[in-house]
């Protein structure tokens, strides 16, 4: 039989997209076979506009998430109460089933690097970011979703693996994950590890949600680019990934080289085509 989810959970939301302009009005005119949508949070924290005009519309039709990308919840610098504020008045707002942001840096000394670093997985480094995640849990009022990243560079001090941090900060901060399954083929490419030892390394009652992208390889190294079609081993890990965590969100996202919503769709429609046979089977 399937395993119970875990009241730590929220219930899966099905198969969704990225919600980008380039399909603001074909969504909103042909409704496709989406179940959710993500939001990128920046994009709609601010007063008014075209922006909001069609995120109303868009929440009066389908559930909505929110995802950032500036919480900077691993730098040393204090954290942006500005920020925060405005984010939360966006989730008041927006009512979105939850908010999530990735577990890295961004910048530090008021300077934003507009790039997602990645952190040393040391204690230091865990008692540090769990208390911070906590700290902004407590200011929404609600558990956050961390993403890990993909990497290009590593930590000589780090004395935890990358899964193996991700995990304890879940479990010590009690927030939620959001596992990006290209990430975790990227960075296994990039720094040689496997992974299935990745995914056997994340606990099934954490994951509420999982990502699914493509990528640029450039022989020696891969570049987290999100902006071509998904690849048959991503989606090779996505199904294991499925088996391992059972019925998750899941969502294409796409940031760059923008397609057709058609094309969209379809990989959607390939991430039910996998899904769906293994739920059943495990049911």
């Amino acid at each position: 039989m399937m395993r119970a989810i875990s009241t730590l959970r929220y219930p899966s939301l099905g198969y969704g997209l990225g919600l980008r302009v380039d399909h603001y009005e074909e969504i909103l005119g042909s409704e496709p076979s989406i179940d959710w949508l993500e939001i990128l949070s920046e994009n709609y924290m601010i007063p008014g506009g075209r922006p909001l005009h069609y995120l109303e519309r868009m929440r009066q039709r389908y559930p909505l998430v929110m995802h950032g990308v500036s919480l900077s919840i691993g730098s040393s610098a204090p954290l942006n109460r500005e920020y925060l504020a405005r984010l939360k008045q966006l989730a008041d707002a927006v009512s979105p089933a939850w908010i999530s942001d990735h577990l890295c840096w961004t910048g530090v000394n008021q300077t934003n690097l507009h790039d997602l670093m990645p952190l040393p997985y040391t204690e230091e480094a865990l008692d540090h970011v769990a208390a911070r995640v906590r700290e902004v849990q407590d200011y929404l009022g609600r558990r956050i979703l961390l993403e890990n990243v993909s990497s290009y560079v590593e930590f000589h001090d780090s004395s935890l693996s990358e899964w193996q941090f991700l995990a304890e900060i879940a479990q010590r901060s009690d927030c939620l994950i959001l596992l990006d399954v290209n990430n975790i083929y990227v960075s296994g490419y990039n720094h040689g590890f496997d992974p299935q030892t990745y995914l056997a390394g994340i606990p099934v009652d954490r994951v509420q949600q999982i990502h699914l992208a493509g990528h640029e390889n450039q022989g020696g190294l891969i570049i987290d680019t999100h902006d071509a079609p998904i690849i048959d081993p991503v989606w090779n890990l996505y199904a294991d990934a499925i088996r391992r965590f059972g019925p998750v969100s899941t969502m294409i996202e796409r940031d760059d080289h923008i397609p057709p919503l058609a094309d969209l769709l379809a990989e959607l429609d390939m991430a039910r085509r996998i899904a769906e046979p293994i739920l059943q089977a495990a049911a």
